[in-house]
């Protein structure tokens, strides 16, 4: 498992890839699924797509409600996990593992997205997410 950074939105960022080649993978985190309960649909951007950070990219649907997912920073879709199509449920039993959600080549690389960007690493998260 790459080293992962976190939102407060509840998002989790793995680099994938090195150099130019390079994207952010971004997924829930288990906080957020367990809070969600059962989820049973979800709705992602097309390859393509731009995003703008702080702006939502996707929804996640539970049995609980229906929640956005958050752009952690700006950039273009490179790939989205058609899985979760089929099979939603990943985000349950592997949100991060092959229930990633979307890939993105952020717009001025990675390294710039990830100084740039408020993220959390795993000890800020943890307590964020404590009590």
């Amino acid at each position: 498992m790459p080293d992962l950074t976190y939102t407060a939105e509840h998002e989790w960022i793995a680099v994938v890839g090195t150099g130019d080649d390079a994207v952010l993978r971004i997924g829930i985190t288990p906080y957020a699924q367990e809070a969600l309960g059962d989820i049973v649909f979800v709705t992602l951007p097309s390859v393509g797509a731009e995003v703008t950070a702080g702006q939502s990219f996707g929804e996640v649907e539970s049995t609980k409600s229906v929640s956005d997912v958050y752009a952690p920073v700006a950039g273009t879709v490179t790939a989205a996990n058609d899985q979760l199509d089929t099979a939603p449920e990943l985000l349950n039993s592997d949100p991060l593992g092959e229930g990633w959600m979307v890939e993105l080549r952020p717009a001025g690389g990675v390294e710039q997205a990830l100084s740039t960007a408020t993220l959390l690493d795993e000890a800020a998260y943890a307590a964020l997410t404590a009590g």
